[in-house]
This record gives structure tokens, C-alpha cells and sequence, in this order.
């Protein structure tokens, strides 16, 4: 059966305060390296903390509390997808993993909640700056608790675009595309976190974020952030999306088409 109103409101304010719990943990471990932090990696540029396993653990113990009946997905441990008619929680319990690592502050907790194939809940916490992203399906986004929108802006020769970088994706692919962004006159940039920069496209920070692949525990919560914030999201559900990723755009309605056509994601 459709999730109620109510059921909605208490998932969203639940959602925000574990995030902030969670994000409470990362940040005491963030502020503990680089002591108490010994940098693995499982492939090239893939850094392996224990601090990810452990906010993720605190995110599935809280949220299984809380509602029994939800399926569980975290990016480090994986869990269930449920069928229809259940929901579940999508995770990255640190979104940015290198700057955490390398102790750069820019970096965050991303949750998202989807049931029945849609995207209702997303919360994106950044607790090194005390911000808090949140957004359900038809209730607006805010941060902070004050209502957000994007910034509006329809020339590309005046925005500011990140572009995230996919290992699963050929390199000369993303080179081109910010080989054509920039030639259309556009700031392009990358901090290394898509969740946070998800979320600020919905504040109005920048204009847009591209991704040729992103996962679902990455992109899930911007893109409730993005669309409830007046933003244009592609159909990044679409296919397998919600099990293995999909391209991502979103942006300002205003330059939906030409960047569906400079980057090929539409």
C-alpha cells in the first residue's frame, strides 16, 4: 500500500536525525587522523577506512530500530533491496572517502529512502560545516530547516558545473565532456564528493552536476534534494539504476538541453 502522509513526515524527520548522529560519529573520526587513520585501498584511488563501516553500521542499527519493516542498503556491506510494497534505506555512510582520508573537509553522510520504484526521502549531512540537506517527495527541500531552490540560471557561459569522475566509465569519455563544458563557456569543477555537490545544486551553489556513472548510495538523496528544490533530474531510476547506477544530470531547468546534449545525459 502507498506510504502515508504521516508515514513520510515521520521517515523524514527520523532520517534527519540519524544522519546527524551518524555524521556526529564520522566527524570525531575525521578530527582523530591522521593518528589514529592507516590508508588502504582496493583498487587505484578506492580508499578503504574503517570509519565508512562503522558510521554504516550505526545508520542500519538506528534505522532498523526505528522502522522494522524497511529494507536496509548500504554501500559498504550491501543488505536488501525490498519488493513492492516495502521500502528501503540507501546508504553512503561517507560520501567522499579521499578527502576524509586525505583530511580534506568536504565530505558526507548521504540517506535516502525509496520504495516502489521512487526516491521520498533524501538527507545529505555535512558535519564538518554543521549542515544539514533534507527533502521528501512533495514537501520542498531545506537546509538547515529554510526552504531551498536552485539558482535559476540559464546561460551556460555563467555557470559553475562539477563533474564528477567514474572509474567504471573510459577516461576519454569524461575528458571529453569537460572538454566540450568548458568550450561552452562553463565553470567546471570537481571536489570529490557527488552527494554534497548533489545537494548543492539544490541550494543554488552551482548550476549543475554530471556524472557518466554514479552510484545509487551517491545519487539517491541529491536528486529528491535537486528535484524538490525546483531542479531537472534525468531518469536516473530508470532500467537498473536502483541495483547498479546509472549517468546522472541535474541541473537548472533553464540548461537541461543544452547539457543533455553536451554531456549525452538526458
Amino acid at each position: 500500500m502507498p506510504l502515508s502522509p504521516h508515514d513520510l513526515e515521520h521517515r523524514l524527520l527520523a532520517a534527519q536525525a540519524i544522519a546527524r548522529e551518524a555524521g556526529a560519529l564520522g566527524r570525531r573520526r575525521f578530527r582523530d587522523r591522521p593518528n589514529a587513520l592507516t590508508l588502504n585501498f582496493k583498487g587505484p584511488q578506492d580508499y578503504v577506512l574503517a570509519s565508512d563501516a562503522e558510521v554504516e553500521s550505526l545508520l542500519r542499527l538506528r534505522l532498523t530500530e526505528a522502522f522494522p519493516e524497511d529494507a536496509f542498503f548500504g554501500e559498504e556491506e550491501g543488505g536488501e533491496i525490498a519488493a513492492a510494497g516495502r521500502g528501503t534505506w540507501i546508504a553512503d555512510p561517507i560520501d567522499g572517502t579521499a578527502n576524509f582520508a586525505r583530511g580534506i573537509p568536504h565530505w558526507c553522510v548521504s540517506l535516502a529512502y525509496v520504495r516502489d520504484g521512487e526516491a521520498l526521502v533524501g538527507v545529505i549531512h555535512d558535519p564538518v560545516h554543521g549542515q544539514l540537506y533534507a527533502a521528501a517527495r512533495g514537501r520542498g527541500a531545506t537546509l538547515d530547516g529554510t526552504l531551498i531552490r536552485i539558482s535559476g540560471l540559464g546561460d551556460i557561459a555563467q555557470a559553475t558545473i562539477e563533474a564528477g569522475w567514474s572509474p567504471r566509465v573510459p577516461l576519454e569519455r569524461y575528458v571529453g565532456v569537460v572538454e566540450r563544458l568548458k568550450a561552452a563557456g562553463a565553470s567546471v569543477r570537481r571536489a570529490g564528493s557527488g552527494a554534497l555537490a548533489l545537494a548543492y545544486v539544490a541550494a543554488g551553489r552551482m548550476e549543475a552536476y554530471v556524472e557518466l556513472h554514479m552510484n545509487p548510495w551517491d545519487a539517491l538523496a541529491g536528486l529528491v534534494l535537486v528535484e524538490e528544490a525546483g531542479g531537472h533530474v534525468n531518469n536516473y531510476l530508470a532500467g537498473d539504476g536502483l541495483t547498479k547506477g546509472n549517468p546522472i544530470l541535474a541541473c537548472t531547468p533553464e540548461l537541461a538541453a543544452v547539457l543533455g546534449e553536451g554531456t549525452g545525459v538526458r
